[in-house]
Parts: C-alpha cells; structure tokens; sequence
C-alpha cells in the first residue's frame, strides 16, 4: 500500500479530568451552544476523510460518549477505549485497539479539548505525514517570550524567532507511533507524542495553524470559546430604507432643518407627523427591514398624535430596542441625503458623531453621503429632500 493510499484514523483523547477548570464534570463534557466540548472537537472533523475514530476515556463516561459520539459518527466507524493513569497510557491504549489497521496508515492524535481546529490544517498535517513523516499542527510564537523563576520574576528573554506552539492533531505513520510508545513505555517523562518521536531521534515536522485552536483549559478559555462559538453561529442580515419629506411652505422665520439628528442651518424646514428628520426615518426603516420588523408606520402610524412633532431619534432607539432583543448587533451604517439644498458637506462630521451616538457605535462605522438629482424631479426643484440608508447586522 503506498502513502497515497494509506488510511486516517483518528484517536480522540478524552480521559483527562480536567481539574484546571474547577468543574463538576471534565472539561470535555461541559456543555456550551448546544453540545458539549467533545462533540463540537468531532464535529470539526467531518470533512476530513477518515476510517475510524477511536475515543478513549473513562469507563464511567463511555454511555456518555458513545451517545455523544454517535450523533455525529456512523456506528461502524467508531471505537471506544478505556483511558489510561496518563494521556501517554491513554494514548497508547487508543492506538492499540485500531482495528484494520496498516503499518504505513496513518494516526492522528487530537485533544477532545480542542474544537476550533481547521479542516484545510488537519488536511495539510496528513498531506505533510504522506510526504515527509510525523507532524504536528503548531503556532507560531508572537509574544515576547521570557523565563521566570519560581516567584514569578522574570530573567532571560527567549528568542522567539523559532518558537512554536505545539497543537494537536499530531498525526504519525502506524508504525512509527507504535514503535514510539513501546520503546518508551515506562518513561512518562513527555508531554506530548512528539515528545516521543524526537526521543527517538526522529524528525517531526511542524504545520502552521492557527492561533484560534487552543485548547480549552480553564474557565477563561470557556469564555473565549463561547464568544467565538456565538459569533460563528451569527448570519449577516442588510437592510434598506427609504424615505421623502417635503419642505413646509408654511413655516416662516425658520433657522435650519434637522437632517440625521443635527440641525443643518437652512430657511427651511421639512414637512412631517414628527419632526420629519428624513435621514433617521430612512435609517430606522433600515433596521427594521434587517430584523424582520415591518417599516416605521407600522410601529409609529402618524394617524396616532402622541407621535406629534416627537424627535426621530425615539423611532431609531426603539428599532435599536427590537434588534438587541432579538440578539442582533449592528455592524455599520451608510446614510445618503438626495437634495439640492441644504448644503451638507460642512456638518458631515458632526452628523457622523451624533449618529454613532445613537447607534452606539464607532464613528468609523458611520458613513454618510450627500448626493444631488443634477436639478431633476422634487429634490432638483428644492421642494424637499430625500433619504436612503442601508445597514448590516448580524443576527442570530
């Protein structure tokens, strides 16, 4: 059988006790976004090509992780073994029990604590075995790295020009991680198989990864890792919104028309139920339109008179109100003014600094244009201005 064709097994360890996270239960079974740990570390290998999985952990869990397992593999395809006094036991004993396996197959060795591991990194780690032998995915270091002593006071710098992070999976010809583990069977001494293959004066060749898959150790690292599971499971959602108020051609003595939550200096002010800010009312429906939630009239009808000459920024934060409900979190906002007059390029900035004030978001996420029909239709006439917004959200 040639490299090209050699199988992938997949050996899960999942016997730890995981005591750094103060649990109830190990790590590996905590629940978070629906599943728990070791289900979302098996999930992240169903686009790899593989003819068996085997998971060894604790006898008092197997029900559990054969449930959890079988979810998400074939029953023929899965292999349960019991773990060992050490992962280097556990590890061992997950080896041994392949079944239908070649010396020159190959072994990936994976933490059950690490869900976040790539598809093309565990396809570049079996595609770096075929060619050159054993591999582990790693990270480059980026952090200035220093020794301390045992009171935490620092001393040597490290270069870190060569350093790596070592990850799993770890992936070896059968043979070889065989081979490994019963030359050192009694020396417990290595924390990892890689460990091993370099006591053997073998090469083990490093993969780049990413940062992204650590592993889940402590509550912090909990933490981190439900953000990141939130924020994947969110959809971008767009919407648009549109609107057109006339100048009022009853009102004298005016000083300016508000425009976005500003008030732009003009002898005219615009027409409305309320008071007929065009920009945020285009804004509004916008976001009404990302969630789902109708337009402006259906939420503020202007046949209701509590609504009367009321400041366009209550439509906007009740909009606002509607999306953080339904957990949606505004990513950016484009707002373009369609007039003649007023002239809007000198209030740009502050318009861009009150809208970000509504919308709780940084002014670099704020856009807002000017444009001009070149004098043709209502707004080319001056008779009034027109509004069109459009935002992303991300959304549940």
């Amino acid at each position: 059988m040639s490299s090209s064709e050699a199988k992938v097994h997949l050996v899960i360890v999942a016997a730890g006790t995981g005591s750094r996270m103060g649990a109830d239960v190990p790590k590996q079974y905590i629940e978070f976004e629906g599943k728990t740990i070791l289900e979302h570390s098996l999930h992240a290998f169903r686009d790899i090509d593989l003819s068996q999985i085997c998971i060894v952990c604790a006898p008092e869990f197997m029900d559990q992780v054969r449930a959890i397992a079988s979810r998400v593999y074939t029953h023929d395809m899965l292999v349960f073994v019991r773990g060992g006094n050490t992962r280097k036991d556990s590890v061992y004993n997950g080896i041994s029990l392949l079944v239908n396996v070649n010396d020159k197959d190959i072994v990936l060795v994976h933490d059950a604590a690490r869900p976040f591991v790539c598809t093309d990194a565990v396809n570049d780690l079996i595609d770096t075995v075929k060619s050159k032998g054993a591999a582990t995915l790693g990270a480059p270091a980026s952090d200035t790295m220093r020794y301390a002593d045992e009171n935490h006071v620092l001393n040597q710098t490290a270069s870190r020009d060569h350093l790596w992070m070592v990850q799993t999976p770890q992936g070896f010809p059968y043979a070889q991680i065989m081979a490994a583990h019963e030359q050192f069977k009694d020396d417990h001494s290595h924390t990892d198989d890689t460990g091993l293959i370099t006591a053997m004066g073998e090469d083990i060749y490093v993969v780049p990864s990413s940062k992204m898959n650590f592993k889940i150790t402590t509550k912090e690292d909990l933490e981190l890792a439900e953000k990141i599971f939130a924020y994947e499971a969110m959809m971008p959602r767009v919407g648009m919104g549109f609107d057109v108020h006339a100048f009022d051609e009853n009102e004298n003595d005016v000083k300016s028309v508000r425009l976005c939550g500003v008030d732009v200096a003009y002898d005219r002010k615009l027409k409305g139920h309320s008071d007929a800010d065009v920009g945020l009312h285009a804004l509004t429906d916008a976001i009404l339109g990302a969630i789902g939630e109708g337009d402006i009239g259906l939420h503020f009808p202007p046949s209701n008179m509590d609504f009367k000459n009321m400041d366009s920024a209550v439509f906007l934060n009740h909009a606002l109100k509607l999306m953080q409900d339904k957990g949606g979190v505004l990513v950016n906002a484009d707002v373009t003014l369609i007039c003649e007059r007023p002239k809007i390029g000198a209030y740009r900035d502050e318009i861009v600094l009150r809208l970000a004030d509504l919308l709780k978001i940084s002014k670099e996420r704020v856009n807002i244009k000017a444009t001009t029909t070149e004098k043709l239709g209502f707004t080319g006439r001056k008779e009034g201005i027109a509004a069109q917004a459009c935002v992303s959200i991300m959304m549940p």
